[in-house]
């Protein structure tokens, strides 16, 4: 009796394996469908790919026109971890040729979206992003993370520190490879490190005024 109950177990247990795997492969937890059909109707080489978040995700309907005019292309997807951008890289990015990709990363690993990480994974997330496209010939320009206060989605976590910790750590990666960094922090930081209500409404996700601001630095960047 007490061997069928053992072996009922471990049924059990491989039944919740097996479950759990197929809710994964069917979740598509990268988001790799998110962009597939778009990806086929892009002109290869891409100008320049975005590379991001929400707050990426939030650019084409907060400024199409941006994206158009330049023939810039959005990957943003929201509430994505530079784990999940990371894995989507080289369909997202290196297979549609840019000549520059812009990653602005990283608020979400803060926000702990997938769990908690420590900063230097996320910074290694973010290299890891920069040393594929260098050696696929890509030009990389790495974007500060936006100041947050905090996350309306996930109180008291007190992001404003770890943000800035964060940036320094990419902006010294980006000045030790000879890559460009564009600090949106400094031009879009109120007295607590966090965005002001003018630029942004929930404090994390820029309002147009803020992507204003963010498109002016980001093609002084592109044209450097």
């Amino acid at each position: 009796m007490k061997k069928m109950k053992t072996l009922g177990m471990m049924a059990a247990g491989l039944l919740a394996v097996s479950s759990l795997s197929a809710q994964t492969e069917k979740g598509d937890w990268a988001q790799f469908g998110r962009y597939a059909e778009a990806n086929k109707k892009v002109q290869v080489p891409a100008n320049v790919v975005f590379m991001g978040n929400s707050i990426t995700d939030g650019w084409w309907p907060a400024d199409s026109t941006f994206f158009i005019q330049h023939n810039f292309v959005d990957r943003g997807i929201s509430g994505q971890t530079t784990s999940e951008m990371l894995v989507r890289f080289r369909q997202d990015v290196i297979d549609l040729h840019p000549k520059t990709v812009v990653i602005l990363a990283g608020i979400n690993d803060i926000a702990h979206n997938n769990g908690v990480i420590s900063l230097e994974h996320v910074f290694g997330n973010l290299v890891s992003m920069a040393e594929l496209a260098k050696v696929n010939g890509i030009r990389v320009i790495f974007c500060s993370v936006l100041p947050a206060y905090d996350f309306p989605w996930r109180r008291g976590l007190e992001p404003a520190d770890k943000v800035i910790r964060l940036n320094q750590m990419i902006k010294a990666y980006a000045d030790k490879q000879g890559l460009t960094y564009v600090d949106y922090h400094s031009a879009m930081k109120d007295e607590r490190n966090g965005l002001p209500s003018n630029l942004s409404k929930d404090g994390v996700h820029p309002t147009l005024e803020g992507y204003k601001i963010m498109e002016k630095l980001v093609l002084e960047a592109i044209g450097q």
